[in-house]
């Protein structure tokens, strides 16, 4: 059977503001008003989700917004019976659209007797009828083959180099931080992408969670330092990373995170830091006392996102929104 090429949205609780924008600007540019479909998602009494869409969705192309951050298991099952829903109601198809996809750091084992949960996630997703699933900078590449159904990864490093180059202006003293060994990729992605050196904080733990000693792998004196990972959770290890350029000569720390989970102490550490600004992507909704934190600021990927759900309805490439030249457009009016 076709796909249907006009695609529908519908909404859990976990990041509304995000799928709100969403639609919106799928109204711009599809030229027609794109709502959310009108469903409420519910609890009873005892916690146990509710889910009933008021819209005819029989043979439709559906598209679920819902990150699943914290709480990362409310949220997962919100999308689990919204997933079912729609799929009992005749929906052509099912695509999940996880701006950040949780328990993604539990994607191997790495000590005996522990699990490989982000599998066991993609098991549930594709198992409750999701054809599709679109995210953005999974933590590890590799969690694209837990799933049998086709996996669009979007990253915000585009995105990041048009920021990056629209608020430093002279990129000559700009240097790339990765904050970790793993994070090399990552980082040498944005350094490629904004012409800049990087360099490579090693870290060392005595005990998990707790960091013996960092050590800097390159020159980063005079340079404006800027910290590149795909999550921030308590920010220990951020804040830490930040100190120990400055003390080795950088002479400012920026730090571009694409998921700001931002748990515990996470915002009094980055307020108290030596890290000039940190920014983050609304793929999870900013909490109060993330929002009032004059030192994080937020960049949209509604635009992005957006666009990647047309793309797949109406066929299209998804990965030409891997380009800066193809974001540019799309994000015209925000970098100006």
């Amino acid at each position: 059977m076709p796909t249907p090429s006009e695609p529908k949205l519908i909404s859990g609780n976990a990041n509304m503001p995000l799928a709100m924008a969403i639609a919106r600007r799928m109204s711009l540019h599809r030229g027609v008003n794109v709502g959310l479909v009108d469903a409420r998602v519910e609890r009873f009494n005892d916690g146990e989700i509710f889910v009933e869409v008021f819209e005819n969705v029989r043979g439709e192309d559906m598209f679920i917004i819902q990150p699943t951050s914290n709480p990362a298991n409310d949220n997962l099952m919100e999308l689990l019976i919204m997933a079912d829903a729609l799929r009992r109601s005749s929906a052509a198809r099912v695509t999940a659209v996880l701006p950040y996809f949780g328990y993604a750091r539990q994607d191997r084992r790495t000590k005996a007797r522990t699990p490989i949960t982000a599998k066991m996630v993609a098991n549930m997703l594709v198992g409750t009828g999701i054809e599709r699933v679109l995210t953005m900078d999974l933590h590890a590449a590799q969690i694209q083959g837990f799933f049998d159904i086709p996996v669009d990864n979007l990253y915000a490093a585009p995105v990041f180099a048009l920021d990056v180059k629209h608020n430093f202006g002279d990129l000559s003293d700009v240097m790339v931080i990765s904050p970790d060994v793993g994070g090399v990729a990552r980082a040498r992605e944005l350094a490629k992408r904004i012409g800049a050196p990087m360099a490579i904080v090693d870290k060392r733990r005595n005990a998990p969670g707790e960091i013996a000693e960092m050590t800097v792998i390159g020159d980063v004196k005079g340079k404006k330092c800027i910290i590149v990972d795909d999550i921030c959770d308590t920010a220990g290890t951020l804040c830490k990373a930040a100190d120990t350029l400055m003390e080795q000569g950088a002479i400012e720390v920026h730090s571009y995170i694409t998921h700001g989970v931002l748990s515990g102490p996470a915002v009094e550490r980055i307020t108290n830091s030596s890290m000039k600004q940190l920014v983050i992507t609304d793929s999870i909704e900013a909490t109060p006392e993330v929002a009032a934190c004059p030192k994080i600021r937020s960049v949209p990927t509604a635009p992005m996102l957006a666009q990647g759900i047309m793309n797949i309805a109406n066929g299209t490439s998804v990965s030409s929104l891997f380009d800066e030249e193809t974001l540019g457009p799309i994000y015209d009016g925000y970098y100006k």
